[in-house]
């Protein structure tokens, strides 16, 4: 007999519920979060020759935990997209932990669900460091902004001044007020104490994508920095889960949405979909690669493409192409081709 469970976790509890393949429910319980109790959970409901087909759970804060755990123990376990699970489960009129358990489970058995990909524990640890290089980045502008404004409303004008002067422009600006300096040294200290902290993350990921093959070969291709690279890498993880190239502008969202019933058919602007901080770095190197890069027959396919439908689109079309192109470089191991004559190969 073969079992198919659903799992409605959250932080405290997780909701069990396990049915055969007629949907009949065997067993519905509530288990800590924790890897051991909802194994042993399973455990307990399949006895007298029974075996596991699926086990599903919805991607979440603690799903790729769960999920390591449930795939090293030996047991099926499938990672539903979230969109696809609201869809399916928004039919039931009541909405409970139970029954949402009972949803996965019987989309399990009927086989109606979406996979995610898990990412590796390397690739979840590597964009933990992008995350917080980030965090620190933006604090750190945020306090720049805020001295700005606020030493604006004094009549104090910080002007065009590098990161490395911007502390030093602050504290001659307000030599001549001891208590506007008292005021904004405390802020001053914690942008000093940030831009150290995001200047050793800074560090970490360089030496990162030193060591890694794949990030630099993605560094040839025009725009693409360290940090474009490693998201990739991250974001991406398994290139073979792409059977085609052109599939990851749509994964990443960079494809255009569309809606087409009966007499209407409606293109509307892209679908900004999948990983949002991937998209946006990829954003920022097509538009490196637009206006600041040495010539390449990328850079002439999109400066083509801007004088018909204008530079915005152009850059968001260079971004899902460059996004395609990526993709191929990491499957073929080759490095981007600048010739016009190398152009088919490299899409």
């Amino acid at each position: 007999m073969e079992l198919y469970a659903g799992l409605d976790v959250s932080v405290a509890e997780t909701s069990l519920c396990v049915v055969d393949a007629s949907g009949k429910v065997i067993r519905e319980t509530k288990v800590l979060t924790e890897p051991e109790a909802i194994i042993a959970a399973l455990a307990a409901a399949c006895t007298g020759g029974a075996s596991w087909k699926r086990i599903g759970l919805e991607a979440g804060p603690l799903s790729q935990w769960l999920f390591s755990a449930l795939i090293e123990a030996g047991y099926p376990a499938i990672c539903v997209e979230t969109r696809h699970m609201k869809a399916a489960l928004s039919a039931q009129l009541n909405k409970s932990d139970r029954n949402d358990a009972r949803g996965i489970a019987q989309m399990m058995r009927v086989g109606l669900y979406r996979p995610v990909h898990v990412k590796t524990l390397a690739s979840q640890e590597r964009r933990l460091l992008l995350t917080n290089r980030k965090l620190l980045q933006d604090k750190m502008l945020d306090i720049e902004r805020e001295l700005r404004g606020t030493l604006r409303n004094f009549g104090l004008k910080v002007g065009i001044v590098s990161r490395a002067r911007f502390e030093a422009r602050i504290e001659e600006l307000v030599i001549p007020s001891p208590r506007l300096a008292a005021l904004v040294r405390p802020l001053l200290v914690a942008r000093r104490a940030l831009r150290e902290q995001f200047a050793c993350m800074h560090k970490m990921l360089l030496d990162l994508v030193r060591d890694e093959p794949v990030c630099r070969r993605l560094m040839t291709a025009p725009g693409v920095g360290a940090v474009v690279a490693l998201a990739y890498r991250v974001t991406i993880d398994v290139p073979a889960r792409f059977e085609r190239s052109k599939a990851v502008g749509a994964a990443l969202g960079l494809t255009p949405r569309r809606y087409q019933s009966g007499e209407i058919d409606r293109t509307g602007r892209i679908s900004k979909c999948g990983d949002g901080m991937l998209r946006s770095l990829l954003f920022e190197a097509a538009q490196v690669l637009l206006t600041r890069a040495s010539s390449s027959w990328l850079k002439a396919w999109g400066l083509q493409l801007a004088k018909r439908r204008g530079m915005k689109r152009a850059i968001v079309a260079t971004a899902r192409r460059l996004s395609v192109i990526l993709h191929r470089m990491w499957t073929e191991g080759s490095d981007f081709r600048f010739s016009r004559q190398s152009e088919g190969a490299s899409t």
